[in-house]
């Protein structure tokens, strides 16, 4: 067990505590947040916020820009999505569950072009494309870029995207040293298997279907 226990976390023998607790605390506040998105609870936005903001700290230390440019994402579209999750359409409804448009498809692939060549921008200016997990962040950020902007819109295909993104960053992570952080996306993507079909269930009694 002791050998078990020093290979997962032989990782973190040089890393500050501060970061470490830090860490633990983001991940927590982290798998808050996605298991109040599977519920459809706002709270979803402002557990969402505190994981968001810790991590762009950690990120930025561990110089991972593509990672710390998506928290900074996930910041400021848990303020637009909390904003939309409690506005009403008329004067009985707020937003429902719904799919996305084709206006929305079309959008989904313009942001996940326009992430991906910002992330790849950012990577070229500060000199670290110099390893592969650069392009596979790279792709990653673009994923979940799509997936947060689905999710602030009450979209159901924002748990496909989040799958996806998911189970590539459990590897992802587990390689860059972030060991606790490879164990929250293994939990975040049991939970969005679970949000897929928890939301498909509510977007089935929805009363109407709101396309936009």
């Amino acid at each position: 067990m002791e050998l078990i226990f020093d290979w997962l976390f032989s990782q973190y023998r040089d890393i500050p505590t501060h970061l470490i607790v830090l860490e633990l605390v983001g991940v927590f506040f982290g798998f808050l947040s996605v298991w109040y998105s599977k519920q459809e609870n706002i709270l979803v936005f402002p557990t969402g916020i505190i994981s968001t903001g810790i991590f762009v700290y950690i990120l930025i230390v561990f110089g991972l820009l593509g990672d710390m440019l998506i928290n900074a994402y996930y910041f400021s579209m848990s303020l637009y999505g909390w904003y939309m999750w409690t506005r009403k359409e008329d004067d009985g409804h707020y937003i429902l569950i719904s799919r996305t448009t084709a206006k929305e498809k079309i959008w989904s692939i313009l942001l996940f072009i326009g992430a991906a060549a910002f992330v790849a921008l950012v990577y070229l200016i500060f000199d670290q494309r110099n390893n592969w997990t650069a392009y596979v962040d790279t792709f990653t950020t673009a994923i979940f870029f799509v997936a947060m902007w689905l999710m602030a819109r009450k979209k159901i295909e924002n748990w496909t995207y989040w799958i996806i993104g998911d189970l590539i960053s459990i590897p992802l992570y587990w390689y860059k040293g972030l060991i606790f952080t490879s164990f929250q996306y293994f939990l975040f993507t049991i939970i969005a298997v679970l949000g897929y079909f928890a939301w498909k269930k509510s977007l089935n009694k929805n009363p109407r279907m709101l396309l936009r």
